[in-house]
């Protein structure tokens, strides 16, 4: 329905997991398709946040859910992945993973990070996720979500600004 009714992206918190269904009816959509990283639903979620080695792990997950979401037919162009900040996640996993954001680049997709309302930066910040937007936008992520779109804002500019010199940009 959001799609008939405009939207142009579908972002699935589980990937195609949740919803056996998902992955054909986007591909007959043609839509956006945010395929984010998530081993269950929220409410068993933690349980599930145990690893070896979080960014290993954390990619194969996401590339075994992007090859499932081409397989579908969902065209390759059309693919942005998340890590899934927080999901499945302690904090230290999360700082990883926002260490590595090169290895997610390098599965061949935009990249979309969710940092906002993460308890993670609730206890370093206060909860306020300006500093990791900036850090996405140092390091090239295609979108950061947010709820606090303004500062979010500020924040990318500060990030173009630091990156590329010119002044007003």
């Amino acid at each position: 329905a959001a799609v008939a009714a405009g939207a142009q992206i579908v972002n699935d918190v589980s990937g195609g997991l949740a919803d056996p269904g998902m992955l054909k009816m986007v591909a007959a959509m043609g839509a956006d398709y945010v395929a984010m990283h998530w081993r269950a639903h929220s409410d068993v979620m933690q349980l599930h946040a145990g690893y070896t080695d979080v960014v290993t792990e954390v990619a194969a997950e996401l590339a075994a859910r992007r090859d499932a979401a081409v397989a579908a037919g969902i065209a390759s162009e059309r693919i942005i992945l998340d890590p899934g900040i927080g999901f499945s996640k302690e904090s230290e996993h999360n700082w990883q993973l926002l260490r590595a954001l090169k290895v997610f680049q390098g599965l061949g997709h935009r990249l979309l990070v969710g940092a906002s309302r993460k308890r993670f930066l609730g206890e370093l910040l206060d909860g306020r996720p300006a500093a990791v937007t900036t850090w996405c936008a140092l390091h090239g992520v295609w979108a950061v979500r947010t709820h606090e779109v303004s500062a979010q804002c500020d924040a990318v500019r500060v990030g173009h600004q630091l990156t590329s010199g010119s002044v007003g940009s």
